[in-house]
């Protein structure tokens, strides 16, 4: 895929989203990049913002197999990835895939499922594969881990684990609309729901070529190096018990190489590594002021090291 066939797929995409989502042009541009970098997305918010509409709409719009999985605490690790049994007419074990064994993954109110279930998710999320009684599968390609929660509501839940919060290359506030944007979603589903007449509008085979092209977005020395020194600031920062990890630095580069792809260039601007910070570091930050569950505390301090980290100056490569 080149440049301006991304171009052309990111268009498609982001125009059968809006048959169906009304508003959230900077949200649909968060996923995109998730999907493009590889990576997984957290949808955070309160209920009825859209959550599990827009999950449902992108994966309506990609033609990829989709499995939901509504996360309750009595759900097993074996109703996620499967299990294997033994059929009385073969006289054999035979192996039964669960959920997991999909494109598109929305996992609804993660944080209702016990930490032993969400444990889960950690092998296929980071490594694409499920081992399940000694025996590894690999999941199909492209794998994307699209989860929602409620960050106010904790009375049965149980919050996300580090590990597994680390496993989110983005946390995605999808927020309340506006007037306009609430009284046009209002006449749009006045009458009938769009998503049940959406169409795809690209393959598997789309997002991986996608995915491939956001990897060979260039990115300078001094802006790696700014990366590097912005992941360092949260782990210096007073109000932080624990900072960005070097992981956290590589979803930072993957997520910024996916901005700059869907917006249309070859190389990665500082303005796509400030848009991509906050989604991709704040989550991975503990601070002082963090209650049972992550409040905005490691936004507001991601938002305010971009202020006092100092930003590389120099020529924008040529596309």
């Amino acid at each position: 895929m080149n440049a301006p066939e991304l171009n052309e797929f990111v268009a498609r995409v982001r125009e059968n989203i809006a048959r169906v989502v009304v508003g959230k042009e900077e949200t649909v541009e968060l996923l995109l990049a998730a999907l493009l970098a590889n990576g997984h997305a957290l949808l955070e918010d309160v209920p009825g913002t859209g959550k599990t509409l827009l999950a449902k709409t992108l994966a309506r719009s990609l033609g990829c197999d989709f499995k939901r999985i509504q996360f309750t605490p009595d759900l097993l690790p074996s109703d996620v990835s499967g299990i294997n049994f033994y059929n009385q007419k073969t006289g054999e074990f035979e192996f039964r895939p669960g959920p997991l064994f999909t494109n598109i993954l929305l996992a609804d109110e993660i944080n209702r499922a016990t930490p032993r279930t969400q444990s889960s998710l950690l092998e296929c999320m980071e490594e694409r594969q499920v081992t399940i009684d000694g025996t590894t599968h690999k999941l199909s390609a492209p794998f994307l881990v699209v989860a929602t929660q409620n960050p106010v509501d904790n009375h049965g839940t149980f919050p996300l684990p580090e590990a597994q919060l680390d496993r989110f290359l983005m946390r995605v506030p999808v927020g309340y609309p506006s007037r306009q944007e609430s009284v046009a979603m209002l006449e749009r589903f006045r009458a009938s729901n769009p998503l049940d007449e959406l169409e795809p509008v690209a393959s598997a085979a789309d997002i991986v070529a996608a995915q491939r092209f956001a990897q060979s977005v260039r990115v300078s020395e001094d802006l790696l190096d700014y990366i590097v020194r912005l992941s360092e600031a949260t782990r210096a920062d007073a109000d932080v018990l624990l900072g960005a990890s070097p992981r956290a630095s590589q979803a930072l580069l993957r997520a910024s190489q996916a901005l700059a792809a869907i917006r249309g260039r070859a190389y990665v601007s500082p303005d796509d590594v400030k848009a991509a910070a906050v989604p991709v570091l704040s989550h991975r930050l503990l601070t002082r002021h963090a209650a049972r569950t992550r409040d905005a505390g490691g936004a507001d301090v991601v938002r305010r090291l971009l202020q006092q980290v100092e930003v590389p100056a120099e020529p924008a490569p040529r596309s």
